[in-house]
Protein backbone atom coordinates (compact mmCIF):
# COMPACT_ATOMS: atom_id res chain seq x y z
CA UNK A 1 0.00 0.00 0.00
CA UNK A 2 1.40 2.82 -1.32
CA UNK A 3 0.31 4.58 2.25
CA UNK A 4 -1.17 3.02 5.59
CA UNK A 5 -3.36 5.94 7.15
CA UNK A 6 -4.06 4.31 10.09
CA UNK A 7 -2.49 7.42 11.37
CA UNK A 8 -2.06 11.24 9.95
CA UNK A 9 1.95 10.89 9.30
CA UNK A 10 1.79 8.18 6.46
CA UNK A 11 0.00 9.69 3.76
CA UNK A 12 1.40 9.89 0.45
CA UNK A 13 -0.48 13.12 -0.85
CA UNK A 14 -1.02 16.30 1.56
CA UNK A 15 -3.05 18.34 -0.11
CA UNK A 16 -3.80 15.84 -2.87
CA UNK A 17 -1.43 16.27 -5.82
CA UNK A 18 1.39 17.28 -3.85
CA UNK A 19 3.98 14.10 -2.88
CA UNK A 20 5.11 14.53 0.75
CA UNK A 21 9.00 14.08 0.43
CA UNK A 22 9.65 12.17 3.51
CA UNK A 23 7.03 9.47 1.81
CA UNK A 24 8.31 9.51 -1.62
CA UNK A 25 11.80 9.14 0.07
CA UNK A 26 10.52 5.94 2.38
CA UNK A 27 9.64 4.07 -1.06
CA UNK A 28 12.40 5.78 -2.98
CA UNK A 29 14.76 3.40 -0.10
CA UNK A 30 12.11 0.72 0.05
CA UNK A 31 12.40 -0.36 -3.52
CA UNK A 32 15.97 0.14 -3.59
CA UNK A 33 15.94 -2.29 -0.62
CA UNK A 34 13.74 -4.78 -2.27
CA UNK A 35 15.80 -4.81 -5.42
CA UNK A 36 19.07 -5.70 -3.21
CA UNK A 37 17.39 -8.80 -1.69
CA UNK A 38 15.58 -10.10 -4.43
CA UNK A 39 11.92 -9.32 -2.92
CA UNK A 40 8.98 -8.02 -5.35
CA UNK A 41 6.41 -5.85 -4.44
CA UNK A 42 2.50 -5.89 -5.52
CA UNK A 43 2.05 -2.42 -5.18
CA UNK A 44 -1.52 -0.96 -4.25
CA UNK A 45 -2.17 3.13 -4.53
CA UNK A 46 -4.38 3.33 -1.67
CA UNK A 47 -5.04 1.59 2.15
CA UNK A 48 -9.25 1.04 1.23
CA UNK A 49 -9.34 0.39 5.15
CA UNK A 50 -8.44 2.70 6.92
CA UNK A 51 -8.96 5.09 4.00
CA UNK A 52 -12.81 3.99 4.63
CA UNK A 53 -12.78 4.23 8.30
CA UNK A 54 -10.66 7.73 8.34
CA UNK A 55 -12.25 9.42 5.33
CA UNK A 56 -12.43 12.52 7.00
CA UNK A 57 -8.79 13.15 7.99
CA UNK A 58 -7.96 11.96 4.07
CA UNK A 59 -6.68 14.58 2.14
CA UNK A 60 -9.13 13.07 -0.92
CA UNK A 61 -12.11 14.18 1.62
CA UNK A 62 -13.77 17.13 0.47
CA UNK A 63 -13.70 18.21 4.24
CA UNK A 64 -9.91 18.07 3.97
CA UNK A 65 -9.88 20.28 -0.06
CA UNK A 66 -10.19 16.91 -1.93
CA UNK A 67 -12.89 15.93 -4.38
CA UNK A 68 -15.67 13.82 -2.85
CA UNK A 69 -17.32 14.45 0.22
CA UNK A 70 -18.87 10.84 0.60
CA UNK A 71 -17.24 7.46 0.49
CA UNK A 72 -19.55 6.17 -1.81
CA UNK A 73 -18.15 8.21 -4.55
CA UNK A 74 -14.82 7.03 -5.22
CA UNK A 75 -15.41 5.09 -8.20
CA UNK A 76 -17.66 7.06 -10.01
CA UNK A 77 -16.53 10.89 -9.42
CA UNK A 78 -14.69 12.15 -12.71
CA UNK A 79 -12.54 14.23 -9.56
CA UNK A 80 -11.40 10.89 -8.01
CA UNK A 81 -10.88 9.14 -10.98
CA UNK A 82 -8.31 12.01 -12.13
CA UNK A 83 -7.26 11.88 -8.70
CA UNK A 84 -6.15 7.99 -8.69
CA UNK A 85 -4.73 8.06 -12.12
CA UNK A 86 -2.78 11.07 -10.91
CA UNK A 87 -1.43 8.89 -8.15
CA UNK A 88 -0.57 5.93 -10.54
CA UNK A 89 1.08 8.12 -12.81
CA UNK A 90 3.63 9.82 -10.24
CA UNK A 91 4.22 5.90 -8.82
CA UNK A 92 4.45 4.48 -11.98
CA UNK A 93 7.33 7.01 -13.54
CA UNK A 94 9.00 7.21 -10.45
CA UNK A 95 9.19 3.70 -9.72
CA UNK A 96 7.84 1.70 -12.50
CA UNK A 97 11.51 1.07 -14.21
CA UNK A 98 12.59 -1.05 -10.65
CA UNK A 99 13.18 -4.39 -11.53
CA UNK A 100 11.46 -4.90 -7.62
CA UNK A 101 7.94 -3.68 -9.10
CA UNK A 102 6.15 -6.65 -9.97
CA UNK A 103 2.53 -5.81 -10.55
CA UNK A 104 0.06 -3.57 -9.63
CA UNK A 105 -3.53 -4.04 -7.58
CA UNK A 106 -5.49 -1.25 -8.85
CA UNK A 107 -8.02 -0.84 -6.54
CA UNK A 108 -7.31 -2.42 -3.24
CA UNK A 109 -10.36 -4.51 -1.34
CA UNK A 110 -13.02 -2.79 -4.20
CA UNK A 111 -16.36 -3.34 -2.98
CA UNK A 112 -19.86 -1.79 -4.45
CA UNK A 113 -20.07 0.50 -1.05
CA UNK A 114 -17.00 2.89 -3.07
CA UNK A 115 -19.79 3.05 -6.02
CA UNK A 116 -23.17 3.64 -4.16
CA UNK A 117 -23.60 0.24 -3.72
CA UNK A 118 -24.01 -0.57 -7.03
CA UNK A 119 -20.83 -2.73 -8.70
CA UNK A 120 -22.57 -2.59 -12.12
CA UNK A 121 -19.76 0.61 -13.07
CA UNK A 122 -16.50 -1.61 -11.74
CA UNK A 123 -15.87 -2.71 -15.09
CA UNK A 124 -15.78 0.71 -16.79
CA UNK A 125 -13.53 1.81 -14.07
CA UNK A 126 -10.93 -0.50 -14.47
CA UNK A 127 -10.84 -0.54 -17.90
CA UNK A 128 -10.16 3.58 -17.18
CA UNK A 129 -7.48 3.17 -15.02
CA UNK A 130 -6.00 0.21 -16.10
CA UNK A 131 -5.73 1.64 -19.99
CA UNK A 132 -4.30 4.86 -18.31
CA UNK A 133 -1.47 2.98 -16.73
CA UNK A 134 -0.69 1.34 -19.23
CA UNK A 135 -0.69 4.03 -21.36
CA UNK A 136 2.18 5.74 -18.91
CA UNK A 137 4.17 2.84 -18.76
CA UNK A 138 4.20 1.92 -22.08
CA UNK A 139 5.87 5.37 -22.68
CA UNK A 140 8.24 5.57 -19.47
CA UNK A 141 9.50 2.45 -20.37
CA UNK A 142 8.26 0.49 -23.52
CA UNK A 143 6.27 -2.43 -21.81
CA UNK A 144 3.85 -2.99 -18.96
CA UNK A 145 3.64 -4.47 -15.55
CA UNK A 146 1.00 -6.98 -14.89
CA UNK A 147 -2.46 -5.81 -13.26
CA UNK A 148 -5.00 -6.77 -10.75
CA UNK A 149 -7.46 -5.69 -8.56
CA UNK A 150 -8.49 -7.50 -5.27
CA UNK A 151 -10.96 -8.05 -3.23
CA UNK A 152 -12.18 -9.14 0.56
CA UNK A 153 -13.09 -13.14 -0.90
CA UNK A 154 -16.38 -12.85 1.55
CA UNK A 155 -17.88 -9.92 -0.50
CA UNK A 156 -18.43 -12.50 -3.53
CA UNK A 157 -21.23 -14.45 -1.28
CA UNK A 158 -23.14 -11.42 -0.95
CA UNK A 159 -22.57 -10.15 -4.72
CA UNK A 160 -21.63 -13.14 -7.09
CA UNK A 161 -21.63 -10.71 -9.87
CA UNK A 162 -18.57 -9.23 -8.87
CA UNK A 163 -16.93 -12.26 -10.11
CA UNK A 164 -17.39 -11.59 -13.44
CA UNK A 165 -15.54 -8.34 -12.83
CA UNK A 166 -12.16 -10.25 -10.48
CA UNK A 167 -11.87 -13.12 -12.41
CA UNK A 168 -12.81 -12.44 -15.70
CA UNK A 169 -11.81 -8.90 -16.91
CA UNK A 170 -9.99 -8.68 -20.10
CA UNK A 171 -7.74 -5.89 -18.64
CA UNK A 172 -6.70 -7.75 -15.44
CA UNK A 173 -3.40 -10.49 -16.00
CA UNK A 174 -4.14 -12.46 -12.84
CA UNK A 175 -7.04 -12.41 -10.47
CA UNK A 176 -6.52 -12.48 -6.64
CA UNK A 177 -8.66 -12.22 -3.91
CA UNK A 178 -8.46 -11.86 0.18
CA UNK A 179 -8.75 -15.43 1.73
CA UNK A 180 -10.73 -14.78 4.99
CA UNK A 181 -13.09 -16.80 7.01
CA UNK A 182 -14.70 -16.49 10.07
CA UNK A 183 -14.84 -20.34 11.16
CA UNK A 184 -11.22 -21.32 10.56
CA UNK A 185 -8.68 -18.48 8.84
CA UNK A 186 -9.71 -16.07 10.72
CA UNK A 187 -10.19 -17.15 14.04
CA UNK A 188 -7.98 -20.34 14.15
CA UNK A 189 -8.40 -23.17 16.56
CA UNK A 190 -5.81 -25.56 15.14
CA UNK A 191 -3.76 -25.26 11.96
CA UNK A 192 -5.77 -28.28 9.63
CA UNK A 193 -8.70 -26.08 9.07
CA UNK A 194 -7.34 -23.60 8.15
CA UNK A 195 -5.09 -24.83 5.24
CA UNK A 196 -8.39 -26.94 4.00
CA UNK A 197 -10.67 -23.78 4.00
CA UNK A 198 -7.94 -22.54 1.59
CA UNK A 199 -8.02 -25.63 -0.54
CA UNK A 200 -11.87 -25.05 -0.63
CA UNK A 201 -11.55 -21.66 -1.54
CA UNK A 202 -8.72 -21.72 -4.23
CA UNK A 203 -11.08 -24.41 -6.05
CA UNK A 204 -14.03 -22.10 -6.08
CA UNK A 205 -11.96 -19.32 -7.74
CA UNK A 206 -10.74 -21.49 -9.98
CA UNK A 207 -13.62 -22.24 -11.33
CA UNK A 208 -14.39 -18.89 -12.39
CA UNK A 209 -11.32 -18.21 -14.68
CA UNK A 210 -10.33 -18.42 -17.73
CA UNK A 211 -8.16 -22.38 -17.53
CA UNK A 212 -5.47 -20.26 -18.02
CA UNK A 213 -5.02 -17.49 -16.41
CA UNK A 214 -2.98 -17.41 -12.93
CA UNK A 215 -4.42 -16.58 -9.31
CA UNK A 216 -3.46 -15.83 -5.25
CA UNK A 217 -4.82 -15.07 -2.95
CA UNK A 218 -2.66 -11.51 -1.87
CA UNK A 219 -4.03 -11.30 1.85
CA UNK A 220 -4.82 -13.79 4.42
CA UNK A 221 -4.39 -14.66 8.08
CA UNK A 222 -6.09 -14.65 12.02
CA UNK A 223 -7.75 -10.75 11.42
CA UNK A 224 -10.18 -11.42 14.17
CA UNK A 225 -7.82 -13.17 17.06
CA UNK A 226 -5.31 -10.21 16.70
CA UNK A 227 -7.80 -7.35 15.80
CA UNK A 228 -10.99 -7.93 17.79
CA UNK A 229 -9.87 -10.41 20.60
CA UNK A 230 -6.93 -9.04 20.94
CA UNK A 231 -4.53 -11.96 20.55
CA UNK A 232 -1.60 -13.00 19.14
CA UNK A 233 -1.08 -16.55 18.01
CA UNK A 234 1.80 -18.48 19.78
CA UNK A 235 4.75 -18.42 17.49
CA UNK A 236 4.77 -22.51 16.94
CA UNK A 237 1.24 -22.32 16.00
CA UNK A 238 1.29 -19.80 13.81
CA UNK A 239 4.16 -21.36 12.28
CA UNK A 240 2.74 -24.37 11.51
CA UNK A 241 -0.81 -22.51 10.45
CA UNK A 242 1.11 -20.12 7.66
CA UNK A 243 2.74 -23.10 6.34
CA UNK A 244 -0.36 -25.29 5.69
CA UNK A 245 -2.08 -22.67 4.67
CA UNK A 246 0.96 -21.57 2.29
CA UNK A 247 0.90 -25.35 0.97
CA UNK A 248 -2.67 -26.00 0.45
CA UNK A 249 -2.52 -22.68 -1.57
CA UNK A 250 0.12 -23.95 -3.99
CA UNK A 251 -1.16 -27.85 -4.38
CA UNK A 252 -4.42 -26.85 -5.16
CA UNK A 253 -3.26 -24.71 -8.15
CA UNK A 254 -2.56 -20.87 -6.96
CA UNK A 255 0.64 -18.92 -7.64
CA UNK A 256 3.01 -19.46 -5.05
CA UNK A 257 1.56 -19.36 -1.53
CA UNK A 258 -0.12 -16.79 -0.92
CA UNK A 259 0.20 -13.52 1.19
CA UNK A 260 -0.12 -13.09 4.93
CA UNK A 261 -1.07 -10.40 6.42
CA UNK A 262 1.10 -10.66 10.09
CA UNK A 263 -1.80 -9.60 12.45
CA UNK A 264 1.18 -9.88 15.05
CA UNK A 265 3.50 -7.82 17.46
CA UNK A 266 5.71 -6.79 15.91
CA UNK A 267 4.06 -6.66 12.65
CA UNK A 268 6.40 -8.92 10.71
CA UNK A 269 6.48 -12.52 9.64
CA UNK A 270 8.44 -15.04 11.95
CA UNK A 271 11.51 -16.73 11.42
CA UNK A 272 9.20 -19.56 10.96
CA UNK A 273 7.46 -18.26 8.73
CA UNK A 274 10.31 -17.03 6.42
CA UNK A 275 11.76 -20.87 6.44
CA UNK A 276 8.35 -22.20 5.59
CA UNK A 277 8.75 -19.53 2.43
CA UNK A 278 12.17 -20.49 1.36
CA UNK A 279 11.39 -24.27 1.86
CA UNK A 280 8.51 -23.76 -0.82
CA UNK A 281 10.75 -21.48 -2.84
CA UNK A 282 13.03 -24.64 -3.02
CA UNK A 283 10.61 -27.09 -4.31
CA UNK A 284 9.88 -24.62 -7.05
CA UNK A 285 12.27 -26.11 -9.74
CA UNK A 286 11.06 -29.24 -9.64
CA UNK A 287 8.19 -28.27 -11.76
CA UNK A 288 8.05 -26.59 -15.43
CA UNK A 289 5.92 -23.73 -14.85
CA UNK A 290 5.82 -22.36 -18.36
CA UNK A 291 4.19 -25.32 -19.44
CA UNK A 292 2.36 -26.30 -16.42
CA UNK A 293 -1.58 -25.97 -17.44
CA UNK A 294 -3.11 -26.92 -13.90
CA UNK A 295 -6.51 -28.12 -13.05
CA UNK A 296 -7.66 -28.57 -9.57
CA UNK A 297 -7.81 -31.99 -8.48
CA UNK A 298 -8.68 -31.64 -5.13
CA UNK A 299 -12.21 -33.65 -5.31
CA UNK A 300 -10.86 -35.64 -7.80
CA UNK A 301 -7.67 -36.92 -6.50
CA UNK A 302 -8.18 -40.25 -4.29
CA UNK A 303 -6.73 -41.90 -0.92
CA UNK A 304 -6.68 -44.72 0.37
CA UNK A 305 -7.23 -43.44 3.98
CA UNK A 306 -9.71 -40.89 5.57
CA UNK A 307 -6.08 -39.90 7.87
CA UNK A 308 -5.31 -37.37 4.92
CA UNK A 309 -6.46 -34.93 3.13
CA UNK A 310 -5.48 -34.02 -0.35
CA UNK A 311 -4.20 -31.22 -1.74
CA UNK A 312 -3.53 -31.49 -5.27
CA UNK A 313 -3.49 -30.15 -9.08
CA UNK A 314 -2.47 -31.16 -12.73
CA UNK A 315 -2.17 -31.24 -16.13
CA UNK A 316 -1.72 -34.23 -18.29
CA UNK A 317 2.41 -34.12 -17.48
CA UNK A 318 3.09 -32.98 -14.40
CA UNK A 319 1.07 -32.74 -11.00
CA UNK A 320 1.51 -31.31 -7.77
CA UNK A 321 -0.02 -32.58 -4.48
CA UNK A 322 0.16 -32.02 -0.91
CA UNK A 323 -0.88 -34.41 2.01
CA UNK A 324 -2.04 -33.40 5.13
CA UNK A 325 -2.59 -35.54 8.32
CA UNK A 326 -6.12 -35.30 9.72
CA UNK A 327 -5.69 -37.20 12.59
CA UNK A 328 -3.01 -36.36 14.91
CA UNK A 329 -3.90 -32.53 16.32
CA UNK A 330 -3.23 -31.72 19.68
CA UNK A 331 -6.29 -31.14 21.80
CA UNK A 332 -4.68 -28.01 23.59
CA UNK A 333 -2.38 -26.43 21.42
CA UNK A 334 -3.96 -27.39 17.95
CA UNK A 335 -0.96 -28.26 16.05
CA UNK A 336 -0.10 -31.55 14.84
CA UNK A 337 1.99 -33.80 16.59
CA UNK A 338 5.34 -35.04 14.76
CA UNK A 339 5.88 -38.17 16.74
CA UNK A 340 3.12 -40.37 15.49
CA UNK A 341 3.21 -44.02 13.96
CA UNK A 342 3.41 -43.34 9.84
CA UNK A 343 1.07 -44.75 7.43
CA UNK A 344 1.38 -46.13 4.14
CA UNK A 345 -0.69 -44.56 1.74
CA UNK A 346 -2.22 -45.19 -2.01
CA UNK A 347 -2.92 -41.85 -4.16
CA UNK A 348 -4.86 -41.76 -7.56
CA UNK A 349 -4.14 -38.89 -9.80
CA UNK A 350 -6.04 -38.07 -12.66
CA UNK A 351 -5.65 -36.36 -16.26
CA UNK A 352 -1.97 -37.73 -16.49
CA UNK A 353 -0.98 -38.79 -20.03
CA UNK A 354 -0.16 -42.49 -20.06
CA UNK A 355 3.70 -43.08 -19.59
CA UNK A 356 5.87 -42.89 -17.24
CA UNK A 357 6.86 -40.65 -14.34
CA UNK A 358 9.01 -39.50 -11.51
CA UNK A 359 7.42 -38.33 -8.48
CA UNK A 360 9.84 -36.31 -5.94
CA UNK A 361 8.42 -35.96 -1.98
CA UNK A 362 9.23 -32.88 -0.43
CA UNK A 363 9.85 -32.35 3.42
CA UNK A 364 7.91 -29.21 3.58
CA UNK A 365 9.56 -28.41 7.53
CA UNK A 366 13.12 -29.00 6.60
CA UNK A 367 12.68 -27.54 3.06
CA UNK A 368 14.29 -30.54 1.29
CA UNK A 369 13.69 -33.47 -1.13
CA UNK A 370 13.45 -37.07 0.84
CA UNK A 371 13.22 -39.40 -2.02
CA UNK A 372 12.06 -40.03 -5.44
CA UNK A 373 10.48 -42.88 -7.35
CA UNK A 374 9.31 -44.13 -10.64
CA UNK A 375 5.44 -44.70 -11.99
CA UNK A 376 3.44 -45.61 -14.44
CA UNK A 377 0.64 -43.99 -15.61
CA UNK A 378 -1.66 -46.06 -17.56
CA UNK A 379 -5.68 -45.16 -18.44
CA UNK A 380 -5.27 -41.62 -17.26
CA UNK A 381 -4.97 -42.60 -13.68
CA UNK A 382 -1.39 -42.61 -11.93
CA UNK A 383 -1.30 -44.96 -9.04
CA UNK A 384 1.43 -44.14 -6.43
CA UNK A 385 2.09 -46.29 -3.49
CA UNK A 386 3.72 -43.73 -0.86
CA UNK A 387 6.36 -44.67 1.81
CA UNK A 388 4.83 -44.12 5.17
CA UNK A 389 3.91 -40.42 5.41
CA UNK A 390 3.67 -39.23 9.07
CA UNK A 391 2.32 -35.25 9.44
CA UNK A 392 2.28 -33.86 5.64
CA UNK A 393 4.15 -34.85 2.88
CA UNK A 394 4.60 -32.70 -0.80
CA UNK A 395 4.93 -34.66 -4.24
CA UNK A 396 5.80 -33.08 -7.40
CA UNK A 397 5.17 -35.56 -10.32
CA UNK A 398 6.64 -34.76 -13.61
CA UNK A 399 6.85 -37.19 -17.19
CA UNK A 400 10.14 -39.09 -17.38
CA UNK A 401 12.33 -38.15 -20.23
Amino acid sequence: MLEYCQAEHRYLERPIGYFQPNMVRFWDDLFALCAKYGLRVLATPYDTFWMWRRWRHHPYSKAQGGPVARRSQWLLSPAMRAAIKGRLTFAAERWGGSGALFAWDLWNEIHPAHAQNNPAGFHEFISEVSQHLREVEMRCFGRTHLQTVSLFGPVLAKHPSLGEVIFRHPELDFATTHFYDAATIDNPRDTVGAARCTGMLMREALAQLPPEKPFLDSEHGPIHSFKDRGRTLPVAFDDEYFRHMQWAHLASGGAGGGLRWPNRHPHVLTHGMRAAQRSLVAFLPLIDWAQFRRRNLNHEARLSTAAFACFACGDTAQAIAWLLRLDCTTKTRGTLRQRVPPLAVQLTLPGLADGRYTIHFWDTVMGHETGHLAALSADGQLVLDLPEVRADLALAVVRAN
